[in-house]
């Protein structure tokens, strides 16, 4: 199998185009992702009054680090969860009235502990319908900064936001953790910071961010790693090779460590500096694994498992039921379409071998579950989803790349159908 071209990484553009914003000088982000996410969060930054400009492998940004030339807007976040938890904070050390509201998807999803904690630092923050949930309205006159305790247990994007937000206040920050999910984010949030020029210590549970603001720099963005885990699971379920250039030892994105799944199960994988390759040894071994901190693999790995020998259980996933959908239950929910066994409790799943059988994927306007099951697909002819457009959330291209790699996969199952 050739190498495969994976688009820029959707959590690096996010932090990046927040960090942009802020810094002092004009950024250049190169090799940025371009999609429905990532596109809605630069339009939110122009409805704030940011100047960016686009081309198609680089944007700029001119910095504010006064917060938005605007003191009034009005900014839709689409179905972007980095949009809607990001814009609101950025807009919280600016000085006007900023009104947020999302898609009915994004509305649903939780936004609570990190409004709670917003409030708590001073900032005048409503919620317009339900409490904790989009649509909201920021009146911001800057944050003075301070202590405060989050729990960050659904989400690491509230803690992201809060230490994106620190270097702006006029004190500094301290957030007490209670929980904490997907820990890893947090990592790319912290070295990207100081990549713009901010600093973040920690003791025990306590993020100590100073203020200081941020410097303009040029910043690439290396693949997107979660994107790449259905290509190296694609690999490992037909026996081919798949290697995912610029993404190698020094990725900060720890999605990456799903190939190191992949390896237990049987595959072979190579980390380079910079490139990975993942070759599938014509066997899948069942497995048990805490994919607490790699949970957007979870369905990944979720549509390779009845192939595997032996049972595979996947565990300390309950922050999966809050996402575009509860990708728990629509995992196991999709499973059992396809005649595979399938058991489940509040944060794991527990998938046991088979042979699937054709069948319509309920994709629930999930971006994840369509990707994921198109590596289904490989071995399994007649899956069709109900809505395979929505992976132009984080891939647009996606089903034109997964056609080209199945063409160079000897005796993958017929192209799947994707209805109208």
């Amino acid at each position: 199998m050739p190498s495969v071209e994976i688009p820029g990484s959707k959590s690096l553009t996010a932090r990046a185009l927040f960090l942009a914003a802020a810094a002092d000088g004009v950024t250049t982000l190169v090799r940025p992702l371009r999609s429905d996410d990532t596109e809605g969060f630069a339009e939110g930054l122009v409805r704030l009054g940011y100047r960016v400009g686009r081309t198609p492998d680089t944007w700029q940004v001119d910095g504010r680090p006064q917060g938005p030339a605007v003191t009034e807007a009005d900014v839709y976040c689409r179905d972007g969860a980095t949009t809607a938890r990001f814009l609101p904070t950025l807009a919280a050390a600016g000085h006007g009235t900023y009104r947020f509201d999302a898609s009915a998807q994004m509305r649903r999803r939780p936004l609570a502990p990190l409004t709670r904690a917003l409030r708590d630092l001073g900032v005048d923050l409503r919620h317009e319908e339900a409490e904790g949930h989009h649509p909201l309205t920021v009146t911001a006159d800057g944050v003075e900064g301070g202590e405060v305790v989050l729990d960050a247990g659904q989400s690491s994007q509230y803690l992201t936001a809060l230490l994106l937000l620190g270097p702006l206040t006029r004190t500094g920050l301290r957030v007490t953790v209670t929980d904490l999910v997907s820990v890893p984010y947090v990592e790319i949030t912290i070295a990207m910071m100081r990549a713009f020029g901010a600093e973040v210590g920690r003791e025990g549970n306590t993020y100590v961010v100073p203020p200081g603001g941020y410097r303009a720099t040029t910043y690439p963005i290396e693949p997107d790693a979660s994107t790449s885990s259905y290509f190296f699971a694609a690999a490992a379920l037909t026996g081919g090779e798949v290697t995912v250039p610029g993404l190698g030892a020094g990725a900060l994105q720890g999605d990456l460590g799903f190939v190191e799944v992949l390896r237990r199960m049987g595959a072979r994988v190579e980390v380079r500096e910079d490139r990975t390759t993942v070759t599938g040894t014509g066997e899948l071994h069942g497995l048990t694994v805490n994919m607490r901190d790699i949970s957007d693999t979870m369905p990944t790995l979720a549509a390779i498992a009845p192939f595997a020998s032996g049972p595979v259980r996947i565990e300390d996933v309950a922050n999966t039921r809050v996402k575009e959908c509860d990708r728990l239950e629509a995992c196991a929910e999709n499973l059992r379409r396809l005649g595979v066994d399938v058991a489940t409790g509040e944060d794991w799943i527990e998938i046991r071998p088979g042979t699937p059988r054709g069948a319509e994927i309920r994709t629930y306007g999930d971006h994840r579950v369509v990707m994921s099951f198109a590596v289904t697909g490989l071995r399994t002819p007649g899956i069709t989803f109900d809505d395979p457009g929505c992976v132009r959330k984080t891939f647009p291209g996606f089903h034109e790349a997964f056609a080209e790699l199945r063409r160079a996969i000897p005796g993958a199952a017929g192209g799947i159908a994707a209805p109208c």
